[in-house]
């Protein structure tokens, strides 16, 4: 965006530049000499000439443009948080520069209660923000990153949570139900305990560690099928029936 600063008029700056001539520097000094004076007052064409050339100076610094640039937002070929309008979040957000592209991601900021459904959230960071009981309900979140996170009671049902990086994150009162959870990276700290429902969730391809294993085919709402990939809960998570 480029921006001109308004203009002075010529007479206000030719007067403000004759404060800075040598006849004003010579009357406002010490008391001197008729000499003095006349020194000071013989060559007026020159003063005049000088002050002009200070005024036209000062107009050409005063009138130049004023060059800002406008912020730049990711402009990809594919949806989430590579188009602007998908990624940047109205609630808040800070931006980030991940393989060569500036992405806007939601770290660090309290979302809670927000609602994001039926959204594109493809590739969107949510690390280590507060995002409690919101509405995440068919939103696609492919590639998405809940590092940290604290997301309790968020409502996920009939969303697409594959690739996703949920390392640390913590479950409690969540809805997975219909959800898609492929391929998701889960740490030894992420738990699931209290979740409220996994009914019809996928989990193919997520390693799980243990004992998170067990809660969830241990959990009353472990059973059903998923609506899009066709794939059995119990299937998924491979447990022992």
């Amino acid at each position: 965006m480029v921006r001109a600063l308004p203009s002075i008029s010529i007479a206000c700056l030719i007067g403000g530049a004759s404060a800075f001539s040598p006849a004003t520097s010579v009357r406002t000094s010490a008391p001197f000499s008729s000499s003095s004076q006349l020194h000071a007052s013989k060559n007026p064409l020159q003063e005049r000439i000088g002050a002009a050339a200070t005024a036209l100076l000062s107009i050409g610094l005063l009138s130049a443009p004023l060059v800002t640039s406008s912020p730049a937002f990711a402009a990809g070929d594919g949806g989430g948080a590579q188009i602007a309008a998908n990624s940047k979040i109205t609630t808040g957000g800070a931006s980030t520069l991940q393989s060569g592209r500036t992405i806007t991601i939601t770290r660090g900021v309290n979302l809670d209660r927000s609602d994001f459904k039926g959204q594109n959230l493809k590739g969107v960071a949510f690390q280590q923000s507060i995002v409690r009981d919101s509405d995440f309900r068919g939103t696609n979140l492919v590639g998405a990153s809940f590092f940290d996170a604290t997301i309790d009671g968020s409502d996920f049902e009939g969303a697409d949570m594959s690739l996703c990086n949920v390392e640390m994150a913590q479950f409690n009162r969540a809805n997975l139900k219909n959800t898609i959870v492929k391929d998701m990276y889960v740490s030894g700290s992420t738990l699931f305990e209290g979740v409220k429902s996994i009914e019809g969730s996928d989990w193919s391809d997520t390693y799980l560690r243990a004992d998170q294993k067990k809660y969830l085919c241990e959990h009353p709402t472990s059973k059903g099928t998923n609506p899009v990939t066709g794939v059995e809960t119990r299937e998924s998570l491979m447990c022992l029936d």
